[in-house]
């Protein structure tokens, strides 16, 4: 009985070991659950997340433009701001944004706790104040007490919402798709013509800048390397944030995780379809065109990347008081 159960135990090994040599050996890999998280502080940024009194109109929140329902994104070309305002860029999505190298598309933001701030205070986004956001917040006594369970003092502080809505998000993530599946030794999770996809994937050089387990998000690359990128929009990427002009027109590059949910693509939204991202990204990236079958056969396989979206009870906020500060929806 001992020696069955030695050899069992040898076969299990081997199997382990052979499934992490398949996944070391791949440029993607799979998405793990995440793990030590503070669960009350998620649950006041949840919360947060979802207030729209955080912003001057009572009407924007963090979700309205990185909506949970729709990959994390608003499906609009450029997001609609205060006084309906239409951005300057497309909006990336919040899933799977902790493992980026940096936050939105210039880098601006170093990390979740720097980007949740931003569009609070952003004039064309939330166009709140920090300082007001705050007075918000201290207005309603649950909120107060919430606070104070979670951070453990009596002083409310826009560090400690950016703290609370950076938590939270980084629980976003999306384990268990198909990819993933078939990664881990299930061979049957992705067809043949996926499978096939996803070697022309490899073959073609797309992974050199989509690669790890958010298949992407990991550096900056210039839009047109290979041939010009023709748009309107004016942003200027990386440079934007360093004054070098070597870094004109560089981009985070995007995570491919849920990228079928994602549309519209690009940082200027003008890519309405995989389709036409994969044929611009071939001959701009990579100098190539792809045939209609091999366009299509990438396509397949970028859409097994769509994975266990984000699953949770809704929260109910706790409503203002006398004291709170009115909205303003128009200025």
């Amino acid at each position: 009985m001992k020696r069955q159960i030695w050899l069992t135990s040898l076969v299990l090994l081997g199997c382990i070991g052979a499934v992490q040599s398949v996944v070391a050996a791949e440029p993607i890999q799979p998405i793990e659950p995440v793990a030590d998280v503070n669960l009350a502080e998620v649950e006041l940024g949840k919360k947060l997340y979802f207030d729209p009194r955080l912003s001057k109109s009572g009407f924007i929140s963090c979700n309205s433009c990185h909506n949970l329902s729709m990959g994390g994104t608003d499906n609009l070309k450029t997001s609609i701001g205060h006084n309906w305002q239409q951005g300057p860029i497309n909006s990336p999505t919040v899933l799977n944004s902790s493992m980026n190298i940096a936050q939105f598309w210039d880098g601006r933001a170093a990390d979740l706790k720097a980007q949740a701030g931003g569009p609070i205070a952003n004039p064309g986004e939330m166009a709140f104040t920090h300082t007001l956001a705050v007075d918000v917040l201290k207005s309603i006594p649950p909120y107060v007490a919430e606070f104070k369970r979670v951070f453990g003092t009596d002083t409310l502080t826009i560090d400690q919402v950016t703290d609370a809505i950076a938590a939270f998000e980084k629980t976003l993530v999306t384990p268990n798709s198909r990819f993933d599946q078939w990664l881990l030794g299930d061979t049957g999770a992705i067809s043949a013509d996926e499978e096939a996809g996803y070697a022309l994937f490899k073959n073609s050089g797309c992974v050199a800048c989509h690669n790890g387990p958010a298949v992407g998000g990991n550096s900056f690359q210039k839009m047109g390397l290979v041939a010009a990128y023709d748009t309107k929009n004016p942003a200027k990427g990386l440079a934007g944030v360093t004054g070098k002009d070597a870094d004109r027109f560089k981009f985070k590059v995007p995570t491919l995780r849920n990228v079928e949910l994602t549309y519209p693509y690009f940082h200027d939204g003008e890519a309405e379809t995989l389709t036409e991202a994969v044929d611009l990204m071939g001959r701009l990236q990579l100098g190539r065109k792809f045939s209609a079958e091999e366009n299509a056969s990438v396509v397949a396989f970028l859409k097994t990347l769509t994975g266990e979206q984000p699953s949770f009870m809704l929260p109910i906020l706790p409503p203002s008081t006398e004291r709170t500060p009115q909205p303003k929806p128009f200025d």
